[in-house]
């Protein structure tokens, strides 16, 4: 995996705030404490809290993912990526299905911001070949295949990595080379469930197959202690 092996387990995970108030999510944040770096904010917070709270784990110091999954016309998603820049985040989502347009119009946003980096989603976790046919993505495209070629559009793009599952974690390091980020939601502790994502797996098999970051929601924040299965997740990475 090239660079990837050096970075230290703590800061390849990244915990969803899947939230519909802040009022849940500021409590999870205070039980990880200093030990958790990195958070994901997603479409349903966003919408609930408002920038405020990107603005307020900024300011301790975090870094944040805003997965927006941006697919709109490319002058709405640059203007959608400036803010988001603006915020001082570390990750936007594009969609990848947008082509390249959207996904360069989102690069060229983000070069005025040195932290951002721009991801493009590929295949949503959720969804298996059998909803590939269903939008019309035919013939003979596994969801692997499909999530290989919207990753090589997406490098195409400029973007600096893709959001797929464990499962193409490991393909996808083998296309883009070793510098690429691989985000990885669909990640959970053996024995646990991945909830909705239909292509899920371990902490531990994500990263050895090549992602460089691994996204945990309800194993963590469900949890009766949350700090307790964050050092789970962070000894999974460890063995």
């Amino acid at each position: 995996m090239g660079d990837n092996d050096a970075v230290e387990p703590t800061s390849r995970i990244i915990v969803a705030l899947d939230f519909d108030n802040r009022r849940a999510a500021d409590e999870v944040v205070a039980r990880l404490g200093e030990e958790c770096r990195f958070y994901k904010v997603g479409m349903e917070l966003l919408t609930a809290a408002g920038p405020d709270l990107i603005e307020h784990l900024v300011a301790m110091g975090k870094e944040v993912f805003l997965d927006l999954k941006l697919f709109e016309i490319p002058n709405s998603v640059a203007g959608a990526v400036r803010a988001a820049g603006a915020l001082g985040v570390s990750m936007v989502t594009v969609h990848g299905m947008g082509g390249t347009g959207i996904m360069s119009a989102a690069v060229a946003a983000a070069r005025d911001f040195p932290r951002l980096r721009v991801l493009a989603l590929t295949v949503v976790t959720s969804m298996t070949s059998s909803d590939l046919d269903d939008i019309g993505v035919t013939g003979s495209a596994s969801t692997e295949e499909q999530v290989l070629r919207l990753a090589r559009l997406a490098e195409g793009a400029g973007c600096h990595g893709v959001i797929a599952s464990p499962q193409e974690a490991g393909p996808l390091r083998g296309v883009l080379g070793a510098s690429a980020l691989i985000v990885t939601p669909g990640v959970a502790l053996p024995g646990e469930s991945a909830g909705e994502h239909a292509r899920s797996g371990t902490p531990r098999g994500a990263v050895a197959a090549g992602a460089s970051h691994v996204v945990v929601g309800r194993t963590v924040t469900r949890a009766a202690d949350p700090l307790a299965a964050f050092r789970l997740v962070r000894a999974d990475l460890e063995l």
